[in-house]
């Protein structure tokens, strides 16, 4: 009897202990996630913004406004964590004084640790939607076409391969077209990310 509860009383005693070395070994990792390894909000940026191709024209008969625009729009995707971050169902947007006149979809894809990847993505501008907007016939006279671009990122940062963050990464731009020299002048962007468990 007495060698049986010897060995019940070790066998007990080896399970508490590992079982106490499962959790400390938990514990450590998940501290080193929220502090060592804390993830970063990843920065996305507007590069570039060039006119890919522009016909404007005027009816005057009709006093309508004939456009076809497409901008290339270089971004670029700075992930600052040591673990990779994965984006999905992200978007680049137009608008031209707070009108939605084009939208492109950006491929899911994945940046490394550490690493800044670019992306060219093309804009192409709904002609419908600026030929109706109020301002665009005047605007076109003067040469110069004030847009605005944002582009939004949605994704997650694994932390040790089990710890999931959730990012919303999103880049403003205003610039003007000048429709002369098919260039785009004044151009300001501001970023912006937020960070989710």
């Amino acid at each position: 009897m007495k060698e049986g509860s010897g060995s019940k009383g070790g066998m007990t005693m080896c399970l508490v202990l590992t079982l106490c070395l499962i959790i400390a070994i938990l514990l450590v990792m998940v501290l080193l996630a929220f502090t060592v390894f804390r993830p970063h909000e990843p920065v996305s940026r507007v590069d570039t913004i060039k006119v890919a191709d522009m016909n404007l024209g005027m009816d005057f008969f009709s006093m309508s406004v004939n456009v076809n625009v497409t901008l290339d729009v270089g971004v670029s995707v700075q992930n600052r964590n040591k673990f990779g971050f994965e984006f999905h169902n992200s978007s680049a947007i137009l608008k031209y004084k707070g009108l939605l006149i084009g939208e492109g979809p950006i491929p899911d894809g994945e940046v490394s640790g550490g690493e800044t990847m670019g992306m060219n993505l093309t804009l192409t501008i709904m002609a419908d939607r600026l030929a109706t907007s109020n301002g665009v016939t005047s605007d076109i006279a003067s040469g110069l076409i004030p847009l605005s671009t944002l582009v939004r990122m949605f994704g997650m940062v694994k932390v040790l391969g089990f710890i999931r963050f959730h990012v919303a990464s999103t880049t403003s731009c205003d610039f003007t077209l000048n429709i002369s020299n098919k260039t785009i002048v004044d151009n300001k962007c501001l970023s912006k990310a937020v960070l989710s468990a």
